[in-house]
């Protein structure tokens, strides 16, 4: 059972920056596109960045500029540094992958690590 593991969410001030990470364990053939997701209190899921295998990257528009997602794919771990963080980038962010098999795909999601943004 593949699972995903998000580190780096925290308190900080406007303005300030913060970088997630997120790492999978257990039996892997190969990930594809791997992404950060966010839900802010009373508000749905929204995707925050994407990344596929070769590099190419989606951002949401609230935040680009601003954060830039990369990966590692000899450790398939994928980062989002927040640069210039705002209030309105509070929420709980959820890593996203999506893992290749032989035969068939599946996505997997993190549990979550919160990001408050004070101002």
């Amino acid at each position: 059972q593949v699972q995903l593991v998000e580190s780096g969410g925290g308190l900080v001030q406007a303005g300030g920056s913060l970088r997630l990470s997120c790492a999978p364990s257990g039996s892997i053939f190969s990930i594809g596109t791997m992404g950060w997701h966010r839900q802010a209190p009373g508000k749905q899921r929204e995707l925050v960045a994407a990344i596929s295998e070769g590099g190419t990257t989606n951002y949401a528009d609230s935040v680009k500029g601003r954060f830039t997602i990369s990966r590692d794919n000899a450790k398939n771990t994928v980062y989002l540094q927040m640069n210039s963080l705002k209030p309105e980038d509070t929420a709980v962010y959820y890593c996203n992958a999506r893992v290749l098999y032989s035969l068939s795909t599946r996505d997997y999601w993190g549990k979550g690590t919160l990001v408050t943004v004070s101002s």
